[in-house]
């Protein structure tokens, strides 16, 4: 974790305004998944976008957008993302969008196959267009004709066009992610103890060399 979480009483009244638009959805469509700490800091991609609100706002408001004018079945929606968060390696977004993904009623072993990086052999007709359409705009080449046929007839205009800006739209949420070294629930407190445990072990290894330096002077000096 790269970004210090910003408790609510820290913010300025432009990160506030940005953090109690956040929360507002949170709270409306998140149900069980973890977003806040305790003192009510958010975490995940909502951490980044509150240190920098002047990208953070209009990030926040693309994201926004694909939560309130979805068209596609959630099973869907929550397919194109996760293959999209299993490519980056996007903790958060991985776990967020398996708790979502759950939720939407899609079978733990394809969720479980999709985290992994993997295309589930299992897959309905239009899961399976699905996963193909997010995984080759995910490659980064020009759309093949065949799969933007087959997502245009599964889904329609609307559909086809959500599952586009999906992919955008979590590619940026897994790059926020990623640079910042967002952390998962629970992480934090295992993360601070492990920069304690580097950092007394560089106090002590920094305290063995001087030990050892002070006993190589003693040598010279004895000489």
């Amino acid at each position: 974790m790269r970004l210090p979480l910003l408790p609510p009483t820290s913010l300025s009244v432009e990160q506030r305004n940005l953090y109690d638009d956040m929360v507002a959805v949170i709270e409306g469509n998140f149900g069980g998944l973890v977003a806040r700490r305790a003192d009510g800091a958010l975490i995940g991609p909502f951490n980044g976008w509150l240190h920098f609100p002047q990208f953070g706002g209009p990030a926040w408001a693309f994201n926004k957008s694909l939560i309130q004018h979805s068209v596609l079945p959630a099973a869907i929606h929550q397919i194109v993302i996760l293959v999209t968060a299993a490519k980056f390696g996007a903790r958060y977004a991985i776990y967020g969008h398996e708790y979502f993904a759950r939720r939407a009623g899609l079978a733990e072993d394809k969720i479980a196959t999709i985290a992994a990086g993997h295309r589930p052999s299992n897959l309905t007709r239009d899961e399976g267009v699905a996963y193909d359409i997010a995984a080759a705009l995910n490659r980064g080449a020009p759309l093949p004709g065949s799969t933007y046929g087959a997502a245009l007839a599964a889904f329609g205009e609307e559909g086809l066009a959500e599952i586009v800006f999906l992919v955008g739209c979590f590619s940026m949420v897994a790059v926020t992610l990623n640079a910042f070294d967002a952390s998962v629930p629970g992480s934090e407190e295992a993360l601070e103890y492990t920069k304690a445990i580097h950092r007394l072990d560089r106090i002590a290894g920094a305290q063995s060399l001087d030990h050892n330096q002070r006993r190589i002077n003693k040598g010279h000096e004895n000489e």
